[in-house]
């Protein structure tokens, strides 16, 4: 013997599994009464007027505050439609929108980007990562609403749109 206590073995370490699986997601999607609505911003007032004025208006919000989040949060509630700020900390919203989009159990969410970034070529890069709309800050909420329900009613549809 060499002196050395034996070792117990490490407990073995149970596998994450995803909190939601996609058929979860779907059947909570299919049970909703109201239309969700995530809201992507890192700026909480504005998530907090926009959130306000929707849960108003009739309709479930969820809010996140990064592009991280919000890519998670899509695939564990299948919004119905995501309110995108582009210029987000960590994943930003152009990222997060390519994520979405790329997935087959998201890709059919509508995305609408909602940004203070109006520059020549920003609603044609935020069409080319995924993105089903475009609205520029500041927005009225009301502004915000009707593009909301557009949406929800061209459920097929695949234009963009710059308001």
């Amino acid at each position: 013997m060499t002196g050395k206590k034996p070792t117990k073995a490490a407990p073995p370490v149970k596998a994450k599994t995803p909190s939601k699986s996609a058929k979860s997601a779907k059947a909570e999607k299919t049970a909703r009464k109201n239309p969700l609505v995530l809201i992507v911003d890192d700026v909480p007032d504005n998530r907090a007027i926009y959130a306000d004025f929707l849960r108003f208006c009739g309709y479930d919000v969820l809010e996140a505050n990064d592009g991280f989040s919000a890519v998670e949060m899509t695939k564990q509630k299948l919004p119905d439609v995501v309110l995108m700020d582009l210029s987000l900390p960590g994943m930003d919203g152009w990222e997060a929108t390519r994520r979405i989009k790329s997935d087959e159990t998201t890709q059919h969410v509508k995305i609408i980007a909602v940004t203070g970034h109006a520059l020549e070529g920003t609603a044609k890069g935020a069409r080319e990562a995924g993105c089903d709309a475009f609205l520029s800050k500041p927005c009225l909420p009301e502004t915000l609403e009707a593009e909301v329900k557009r949406m929800l009613t061209n459920k097929n549809s695949s234009r963009t749109r710059t308001v």
